[in-house]
């Protein structure tokens, strides 16, 4: 059997890379004679530069600038460079996982700005944002700020900081950004405000109470009135699918004229998995939870699409899985194997890529030919 091995991230515990190899190892135990691919894959959270990277070769190089992280502390971030292509991976000057949930008020945005600003002084006349997995929910305020925004209160404070907010001057921005392009790779599609917005959506994962969550909301209500004004036309960048990515970064960079991509979709077309699945006789996808989160904008779905247009089926191996047989269908996933169903969570956090691969090693008795 051909197999193309294409997981995301298991998150906290192996990056994609990892997962691909795991299940490869685990699955050529009980398969020696089947032909595997390693393709990991991403959406635009962490591990989107990795994934990137591993499907570039050697035609890109990764550079790694020093910016502040969500809190202000010293942070490194890798730019993966390809010819005039700048990638950048958000998470990594904001990520959850550099504050745990500490400060939520106060997580800025100013370190991705700073980045994006490293990539334009080193030439880059393309930037792709890969958005995903941040501590942060301040709108992007804080990365407008280090792109020289200014403002009638400080931006660069995280919401806590936005309380009153009533003009903003993106001029000098616009200046420094003037000739290059911008692309927001999203892995959600929630909008800015609202119900279903940045706030109420993920700021219970950032450590937000429920009263700071309206708090914030209503703050990044009166951002989006200084930015762009109180008609609903006007407003309507706010009301776009991605603006609510990464709490609010997709918000910023779409008022500067990116452009709105899937990033699961961009990792996809970078590493080639069209072309992977022709002739396939299986794919293997994978992360860390299989929820219904896994539908909007995440890996497994994006794989399984990809897998439904050569008529290939798709099996998930997870850490857990959360979804019905129904909804797996739905998704386009043939089967599905959880880590923690089998040996328990305890031991699946301890020892994942150990696990993974004995999970992959059992399944493959089941799917190899």
């Amino acid at each position: 059997m051909r197999i193309v091995v294409a997981p995301d991230k298991f998150a906290g515990t192996l990056t994609a890379p990892e997962a691909a190899r795991a299940i490869a190892r685990g699955w050529r135990r009980s398969a020696p004679g089947d032909d595997l691919v390693e393709a990991p894959m991403a959406d635009g959270g962490p591990g989107f530069a990795d994934a990137l990277h591993s499907a570039f070769g050697d035609s890109s190089r990764i550079e790694v600038v020093t910016v502040p992280g969500p809190l202000g502390e010293p942070t490194p971030v890798g730019l993966l460079l390809q010819g005039e292509t700048a990638y950048l991976e958000s998470a990594q000057a904001c990520g959850l996982h550099l504050v745990t949930g500490e400060r939520p008020m106060d997580a800025t945005t100013v370190g991705v700005g700073r980045a994006i600003a490293a990539a334009v002084d080193g030439g880059a006349r393309r930037i792709v944002v890969g958005l995903g997995g941040s501590a942060t929910t301040d709108g992007g305020a804080g990365l407008l700020a280090a792109l020289g925004a200014t403002a009638d209160v400080p931006l660069d404070a995280g919401p806590a900081g936005l309380d009153g907010v009533s003009h903003v001057d993106l001029g000098a921005v616009r200046d420094r950004l003037a000739g290059v392009e911008l692309v927001v790779a999203a892995d959600v599609e929630t909008t800015l405000l609202g119900m279903f917005g940045a706030a109420r959506t993920f700021g219970p994962q950032k450590g937000l109470t429920d009263e700071q969550i309206l708090t914030v909301d209503h703050r990044l209500d009166q951002f989006v009135q200084a930015v762009c004004g109180t008609t609903p036309a006007e407003r309507r960048v706010a009301d776009l699918k991605g603006a609510g990515a990464a709490g609010g970064i997709g918000f910023a960079l779409m008022v500067l004229g990116a452009e709105v991509t899937s990033g699961i979709a961009l990792v996809a077309e970078a590493s080639g998995l069209d072309e992977l699945l022709e002739g396939a006789d299986l794919v293997l996808s994978g992360e860390g939870a299989f929820d219904y989160s896994s539908r909007a904008g995440k890996v497994v779905h994006g794989v399984a699409t990809v897998a439904m247009r050569h008529a290939v089926p798709c099996v998930v191996l997870a850490g857990r899985i959360d979804v019905g047989s129904r909804e797996m269908r739905a998704l386009g996933v043939e089967s599905a194997y959880s880590l923690v169903d089998r040996v328990g969570e305890e031991a699946a956090l301890a020892e994942p890529a150990r696990h993974l691969s004995d999970l992959a090693a059992r399944v493959a008795r089941s799917w190899s030919a």
